[in-house]
Order: C-alpha cells, then sequence, then structure tokens
C-alpha cells in the first residue's frame, strides 16, 4: 500500500521532518515521556526485588513454621516487639517442635538495614548454622556479625567499630548473606536498645517433619497468634499480591500516566497553534481530516515510542550500575511491566494529543491559510 503524498512529500516524509523542526522541543517531549516509562519501572522492580530478596532471606534462615503476634505484617521490621520471650518455651514442648528461636526485629533507620537480635544458639541450630567467611561469632553484648554483602558495600573487616541503632558495635564476624537480616547482634542488647524486657517479635520454629500438622497442633494450642508456614509466608512475598503495595504503585502509575498526558497536550496543542497555516496548506492540497488526525497522532506516537526506547534502557542501565554499587539493593523488573509501562505511556500520551490533534483536523482550510 503506497503512501499518500502532498506536494511529493510522504506523510512520513512530514513526521520526521515536524520533528526535527524543533528539535529541543521533540527532545524534551521524549525525555519527559522517558521519565514516565522510567519512574514505573523503576519503582515496581525495586518493589518487587525486595520482596523477593526479602522473602529469600527469610527462607535461609532454616524454619518452616513462623509464630506472630496477631495481624502482624509480614514485613518483619513493622512488627512489634510484644511477644513474651517465655511463650518460646511453651513452643519447644509441644509434639512436632524440633527447635524454636526467638527474635527482635529492628529498622535501623540510619542505614535501613533489618537487624536481628537473636539467641545465638538456637538461631544457629535452624539450619546447618552460619557460614563464616571471616572471624567468629559474637562473644559479649557490644559485637555484631555481618553479611559479606554490608560488608563489601562498606569495606568493612573484622574488629571495625559498626554503629548499629544508635549504638557502637565490634564487628566479631563476617557471615554469607541469607539469613534473615544483613546484621546479627545478641538478643538481650537488642532489647536493652528497644526497651523491650524479655519481649520479642517472632519465633522462628523449625518441626520435626510434618510442618502442617506441627502447625495444625500450634494454631490449637495458641489461637490467638499468627502462626504461618513458610510455604505459606513465601506465597505472600509477591508485589502483586501486597495490599500494602498496590496503592503506592498505582499512585506511581497515575503520576506516569499524568506526566504523559500534560506534557503530550502542551507540546501538541502549541504545535498546532504554530503550524496552522501549513495544516491549511495539506488540507488545500487535499489532505482530509482523517489525514491530519493521524499526522498528529503519528508525530505523538513517533515520540512515545523513542521516550519508550529511552526509558526502558535507562531502567536497565540503572539497574547494571546498582549491581555494582549497592549490591544490597535488589532490583527486579517483571517482564510483563515493560509492556504495561509502555502502554501506560502511550495511553498518556494519546489522551493528550487527541484534543489537538481533533482540533487541527478541523480547521477550516480557508480560515487556516489566513492565519497570522
Amino acid at each position: 500500500m503506497s503512501q499518500k503524498t502532498y506536494n511529493g512529500f510522504s506523510m512520513a516524509h512530514l513526521l520526521w521532518g515536524n520533528l526535527r523542526a524543533r528539535p529541543l522541543r521533540s527532545t524534551l517531549t521524549i525525555v519527559a515521556l522517558a521519565i514516565q516509562v522510567f519512574l514505573v519501572l523503576f519503582i515496581v522492580g525495586l518493589t518487587t526485588g525486595i520482596v523477593s530478596e526479602w522473602g529469600k532471606r527469610v527462607e535461609g534462615v532454616g524454619a518452616d513454621i513462623l509464630v506472630q503476634q496477631p495481624n502482624s505484617s509480614i514485613f518483619f521490621a513493622m512488627s512489634s516487639p510484644v511477644l513474651q520471650e517465655s511463650l518460646g518455651e511453651r513452643i519447644a514442648r509441644m509434639p512436632g517442635v524440633d527447635e524454636v528461636s526467638p527474635v527482635l526485629i529492628m529498622m535501623d533507620t540510619r542505614s535501613f538495614n533489618v537487624v536481628y537480635g537473636i539467641d545465638y544458639r538456637s538461631f544457629n541450630a535452624l539450619s546447618k548454622g552460619f557460614l563464616f567467611i571471616r572471624g567468629n561469632r559474637f562473644q559479649g553484648p557490644n559485637e555484631a556479625l555481618v553479611d559479606d554483602i554490608i560488608a563489601e558495600s562498606r569495606r568493612l573487616k573484622l574488629g571495625d567499630k559498626i554503629m548499629v541503632l544508635g549504638n557502637e558495635f565490634t564487628i566479631s564476624g563476617i557471615v554469607a548473606h541469607g539469613k534473615g537480616a544483613r546484621v546479627f547482634i545478641p538478643l538481650r542488647t537488642a532489647q536493652d536498645i528497644g526497651g523491650a524486657d524479655q519481649r520479642v517479635s517472632m519465633f522462628y520454629v523449625r518441626s520435626k517433619g510434618d510442618t502442617e500438622a506441627t502447625r495444625s497442633a500450634l494454631v490449637q494450642q495458641l489461637p490467638d497468634y499468627r502462626i504461618r508456614t513458610m510455604a505459606e509466608y513465601l506465597t505472600l512475598m509477591n508485589s502483586s499480591n501486597l495490599p500494602e503495595l498496590r496503592p503506592f504503585i498505582r499512585s506511581f502509575v497515575g503520576l506516569g500516566v499524568a506526566i504523559s498526558f500534560l506534557v503530550v497536550l502542551l507540546t501538541m496543542h502549541t504545535m498546532v497553534l504554530e503550524r496552522t497555516r501549513e495544516i491549511g496548506i495539506l488540507k488545500a492540497l487535499g489532505a482530509s481530516k482523517v489525514d491530519i488526525l493521524g499526522l498528529i497522532l503519528g508525530e505523538t506516537m513517533l515520540m512515545t515510542a523513542c521516550g519508550a526506547i529511552v526509558g526502558v534502557a535507562s531502567t536497565y542501565g540503572l539497574r547494571a550500575i546498582l549491581q555494582h554499587t549497592a549490591p544490597s539493593l535488589t532490583v527486579l523488573i517483571p517482564e510483563d511491566w515493560v509492556l504495561r509501562a509502555i502502554f501506560f505511556a502511550v495511553l498518556g500520551a494519546l489522551a493528550g494529543a487527541f484534543y489537538p490533534a481533533m482540533r487541527a483536523a478541523r480547521f477550516d482550510p480557508v480560515d487556516a491559510l489566513a492565519y497570522e
């Protein structure tokens, strides 16, 4: 199918020519559309990565049952230490329970790292134990263990001082990552810092093999607590399944669509006003309303395509940089969200271009040619 031409120029030539005629405006519009795609992809990738990585670390602890307070969040750092530590002895006496470990979980607001206050013996017994890269377990109340990712990113070594929860600790050991937290301190020290005497945030429980039967027994004995198997917990660790994250992600998606809508509306509206005479000439040469409409929307789609390519490339580029500069920050970009981000960019851009395109298509050629 041949392209329609006007005085020797095809519509494709007109599209590229119009964009090149005002390179700064076209570039800024493409950048704005790229920011919209980048914003959506990076936020979704960041939340997905954090949730996925957190789930893997919890799984790596070695427990198969989690005992928490009622209505507790699946994000452990948001759970208050209200469980009595003595509850662990009651859980340990139940049939089917092999090991119980109390944990006090706190968020270090300075470094944004989750800190575990642990009873070393029971926590280490949940699995094959910590894999020490250097050093050994903490011996004193002001000693701490850090994982290899924190040690590498912050260039820490044995004997270094580190500020944790506003207190100074000496690093006694560097362990392989994947055991729930990135920083571990003695349980008693964590309780003193948090003002949670004899209280903990949760209990990690390892069954003797029959996880479901052990969980059922715990539910019967402790009906007022939230008790999940590790398998159940891991199914929840998906950003699309978390009601807490949905409004957050939707807000950024809405913001991105608003950006593309407003930028394209302003750009195309200004462009139509500036090219009123040109549109009149095209109509005088035989262009129909559909041709004018297609020209305006075609320019919009061309800029959107360029913006989408730049936005996707920028997101993956930043992820590659973060893998080397901030290894503790995981960004996982779901493939379906790449298509969604592009769709939202197209949706916002077409919505923004529709009014200017319709206005241009309705121009009377005589009036348009007389426009000053």
